[in-house]
């Protein structure tokens, strides 16, 4: 499939829809993401024809109905499917979050410690999220890295975290001798 190019506002809107059917796995209403995304829901409506005419989202009638993510929209906001990835744990001020979970881990400015920074690639919805917020990345899997940092800012359009790393913690073996 080529590339989609969509508007940041399409991007926010469709990734919002994709992280609250992935909550909800039915029909999304457009009052809810427009609520999400602190818009008007007649802008969502209007966003959500043109997502349409993408082939983006497809509409579900009736009083149960909304919106639901096809899966070009998926390859378009290259979000992979994790159906059999495992989990890594992600805590806002202390409280795990079961309906979020971490799909990539970039570290930023790591040769430069005091203003070392993370972007977080999630899996969910990011609005429960503010800047200040304690967050806890991890532990991972494989290297059982974990992650304590203060949220600096969030990237809405590409469901990215971005943190103070206050703390890194992995467990280090020592060398055989």
């Amino acid at each position: 499939m080529s590339s989609i190019e969509l508007t940041p506002s399409q991007k926010n809107i469709l990734q919002e829809l994709v992280n609250l059917y992935k909550e909800e796995e039915s029909a999304v209403k457009g009052e809810d993401i427009a609520e999400n995304v602190d818009r008007n829901p007649g802008t969502i409506r209007n966003q959500m024809q043109s997502l349409k005419a993408l082939q983006l989202v497809e509409g579900v009638p009736g009083p149960k109905g909304g919106y639901k993510p096809t899966a070009n929209a998926y390859d378009a906001l290259q979000i992979e499917d994790m159906d059999d990835a495992a989990s890594v744990p992600l805590r806002l001020e202390g409280d795990l979050l079961d309906d979020a979970n971490v799909e990539e881990i970039d570290l930023t400015s790591v040769h430069h410690p005091e203003e070392c920074r993370a972007e977080i690639q999630l899996q969910g919805s990011m609005s429960d999220f503010h800047e200040g917020d304690a967050v806890t990345v991890g532990p991972t899997p494989l290297s059982k890295l974990q992650i304590i940092g203060t949220l600096a800012g969030k990237d809405d359009t590409s469901n990215k975290l971005i943190l103070t790393i206050d703390d890194m913690r992995a467990p280090a073996e020592e060398p055989a001798h």
